[in-house]
């Protein structure tokens, strides 16, 4: 949008992190990209009670980039709720469901080599 404030990448991730805390996600991590992939400087992974919390998550947090930032996020699996993915550009946000969370397990890939994910919170 033109006339935005730009956001840096930990700007970004600090207005990230804290609309999540207000909707009540659970088990938020965040991991440091910067110098291991090119998709972008920050991942945060986050779990959602139900489809509707995920959704709703996922909403909220789209619709507060877009109006402080003027970022547009693209997004993905809204409409199921068990998996959506928020793409800002600098950040990439995961919000799942607790069960779908397990099943592709994120964190394991994107940790670093004998890291607990639990370094990241």
């Amino acid at each position: 949008m033109a006339g935005a404030p730009s956001a840096t990448s930990e700007t970004l991730l600090a207005a990230i992190l804290a609309s999540l805390d207000d909707d009540k996600a659970e088990e938020i991590v965040q991991i440091d990209l910067r110098g291991r992939s090119e998709m972008g400087d920050y991942m945060v992974i986050a779990s959602g009670r139900s489809t509707r919390q995920v959704a709703a998550i996922a909403e909220h947090l789209t619709d507060k980039l877009k109006q402080e930032f003027g970022v547009l996020s693209k997004t993905e699996g809204k409409e199921t709720g068990d998996w959506v993915l928020i793409d800002t550009g600098d950040v990439i946000v995961h919000v799942f469901r607790p069960e779908v969370r397990e099943f592709y397990q994120l964190e394991k890939m994107w940790a670093p080599q004998g890291a607990a994910a639990d370094a990241f919170r």
